[in-house]
Formats: structure tokens, C-alpha cells, sequence
């Protein structure tokens, strides 16, 4: 008898442990449904916020593009046919785009309808936007990736990726979309000679008749008063200044489908064998 009571207590406390271990597995199954359901509509919320987003993108595109429409019919003279359209490339730097910015202004208001003006920014700084829309003689395009960048080496600065992508997309505006002959790029830290529209107004004739040449700078790193002997010399160079320079529209169609993910301007005399021409002037200073 009282091995038979032993036997009964042992199956008892037995089954009652398998219970409460029962219970705690449905206890723990539960709070993973509800956290597996909490997730759900967080992401749910998120695919709704990414929607509204996309939406928003789409609209703000089309008001960008509305709005580079309208600029560009009132800057551009219908009846003067443009030598080459000038594109400052910004970012984040609104007092660097004042100046340089300024700078041009200069110059370019007795040459307006041969070389209309472009702010093409990188991103979404509010206020180097704000700074770019308050010049009504310019037209403002801004290009908004994100797109997460995936480098093709690790440790490699994605903002090389970034620069390089703002420029292709830039340069196809220019020459698909708007149909420029030659673009002269600028970035938003240089200030121009008095004679910069002069001297890309007869490198252009230059660069229609000699095929050899693949763009036109205005920048020379020692292109500084005490160093210049002659300051109207022309060099041919196969070292690409990269500040400052022109190319024409058929020898951006060769290489935009080459266009390299990252470091550009390392890569232009690899993408097309050609010689490069620039122009000693003191005048051009980057800024600090």
C-alpha cells in the first residue's frame, strides 16, 4: 500500500510539473504572437509611411521639374542660341554658394541668354535650397537619392559615391533632358576671372573643330601672378585640373554610360583617351 501511495504521489507531482512547463511555454508562445503582432503593424505603419513618402517624392518631382520649366523659358533667349549652360554644383554649403554665386552674377549679366545658369543640388539642406530659389536669374534643379550607397571596397567614404552619382545625374539633365550643346560644371567654392565667359566662349569653337580635345578647363594649379609669365597661353594637358571646365555634349554621351560609381575625375582620362585643354588664369582662386 504504501509503495502504491509512493507511486501515486511521484506521478502527481510529475504531471503537475508538466503543467506548469505546459503553462509557460503557452504564456511564452502568446508573448511572442503579441510581439510578432506588435511588429506587424509597426510595419505596416512604416509601408504606409514609405507610400505617403513616395507620393510626396513624386509630387515634389513634378513641381522641381514644373518649376525648371518656367525658369528656363524666361532665362533662355529664344532667338540667341546658347554657348554653353553653366551648372554650380552644391550641396550643404549655402555661404560658399553666396559667394560663388555672386561671383558669376558679376560677370554673366552681359552674357545671360549665351550661358543661363544652374544650381544643381545634392540632397535636401533647406538652406541651400532657400538660397538657391531666392536667385530668380537662376534655375534650380535638386537631386534627392536615398538610396542607401553600397560601397564596392570597405571603408570607402560613400561620399565619393554621392559626388559622382550627383554629377551624372546633373550633366544627363542638362544634355538629355534640356539639350545643351556644352555644359561648363562649377562647384560651389570658386570664385571666376573677369574674362571666364570670354575665354569658354572661344574655347567652344575649339572644342567643335578638334575632336582631340575632350573638355576645356579655366583652372591651372599654378595659375598665380608670380608664376605666370604669359597669362593668354593655352596649354594642352593630359592631367585633368577638374575645376572649372566644359565639355561638349557628344563626348558626354560617350561617357555617361561609362560613368564610374565613384572618384570621377580619377577615371575621365581612363574612360576616353583623348588630350585635355586648359587655360593658365590667376584669376580662378578656390576658396578657403
Amino acid at each position: 500500500l504504501f509503495s502504491t501511495q509512493s507511486s501515486s504521489s511521484s506521478n502527481s507531482h510529475l504531471d503537475a510539473g508538466r503543467l506548469a512547463e505546459a503553462e509557460k511555454c503557452e504564456s511564452q508562445l502568446h508573448a511572442m504572437i503579441d510581439q510578432v503582432s506588435s511588429q506587424q503593424d509597426k510595419i505596416a505603419a512604416l509601408e504606409e509611411m514609405k507610400v505617403r513618402q513616395d507620393e510626396e517624392r513624386v509630387q515634389l518631382k513634378i513641381l522641381i521639374q514644373d518649376l525648371e520649366k518656367r525658369s528656363l523659358q524666361t532665362l533662355i533667349n529664344k532667338n540667341v542660341v546658347p554657348v554653353a549652360a553653366v551648372v554650380i554644383m552644391a550641396c550643404n554649403r549655402p555661404d560658399y554658394l553666396q559667394r560663388t554665386v555672386e561671383s558669376i552674377l558679376k560677370y554673366q549679366k552681359a552674357v545671360a541668354s549665351k550661358f543661363p545658369l544652374f544650381i544643381s543640388q545634392d540632397g535636401t539642406n533647406g538652406e541651400v535650397k532657400k538660397k538657391a530659389l531666392s536667385y530668380t536669374q537662376i534655375t534650380f534643379m535638386q537631386h534627392v537619392d536615398l538610396e542607401p550607397v553600397r560601397t564596392e571596397r570597405p571603408g570607402e567614404n560613400v561620399a565619393y559615391y554621392k559626388i559622382a552619382n550627383h554629377y551624372k545625374w546633373a550633366l544627363d539633365e542638362l544634355f538629355i533632358k534640356h539639350d545643351f550643346r556644352r555644359v561648363i560644371i562649377l562647384e560651389d567654392d570658386m570664385e571666376i576671372a573677369p574674362d571666364f565667359f570670354d575665354y569658354f566662349e572661344a574655347a567652344a569653337k575649339l572644342l567643335d573643330t578638334d575632336k582631340s580635345i575632350m573638355a576645356v578647363s579655366s583652372w591651372n594649379d599654378n595659375g598665380q601672378k608670380q608664376f605666370v609669365y604669359d597669362p593668354k597661353a593655352l596649354y594642352r594637358s593630359d592631367f585633368f585640373p577638374g575645376l572649372g571646365w566644359m565639355l561638349t555634349k557628344s563626348t558626354w554621351m560617350e561617357l555617361s554610360p561609362k560613368w564610374p560609381k565613384a572618384y570621377p575625375y580619377c577615371c575621365l582620362l581612363i574612360l576616353r583617351s583623348a588630350d585635355m585643354l586648359f587655360f593658365t588664369v590667376f584669376y580662378h582662386l578656390f576658396l578657403p
